[in-house]
């Protein structure tokens, strides 16, 4: 059986980022005009970011299991640029990933545990299922 950790990680995101699309994940209005984070310098421009986020937390969340929004912080986070002075590694903003969580908590993918998040049945099937039918291709 194939695993969404056995496919290409860009693919997967993409296939599941369609298929919350469909689902119509609830989604910020804020999310098209903020920045991602202290280390970005634009907003995003790709149309569906938010459900291209929400698919790679959910693909995060599958690998490692129990996450929490520190800890998404410091893996969307990035090197900032600040003048002369050496670059220097800087954390993704919070709201944006505690929003996607709890989009993906509504729609009954991932459920909140004592500390962080884990990955539901229904959110590791949907996986599952995008990384089969990544493989048949």
């Amino acid at each position: 059986m194939v695993s969404c950790l056995d496919v290409d990680a860009n693919r997967l995101i993409e296939n599941v980022a369609k298929k919350l699309e469909e689902m119509q994940i609830e989604k910020p209005e804020f999310s098209n005009f903020v920045k991602s984070g202290a280390h970005k310098e634009r907003p995003p421009t790709q149309k569906n970011f938010w459900y291209i986020r929400c698919a790679s937390v959910l693909r995060h969340t599958y690998a490692r299991g129990n996450v929490g929004t520190n800890r998404l912080r410091r893996h969307y986070g990035g090197r900032k640029s600040r003048g002369v002075k050496p670059e220097k590694h800087v954390k993704a903003g919070g709201s944006l990933i505690r929003k996607a969580m709890q989009s993906l908590e509504k729609a009954g993918l991932v459920e909140k545990k004592k500390k962080g998040r884990e990955l539901t049945a229904k959110g590791k099937k949907l996986l599952d299922q995008c990384a089969k039918e990544i493989e048949k291709k």
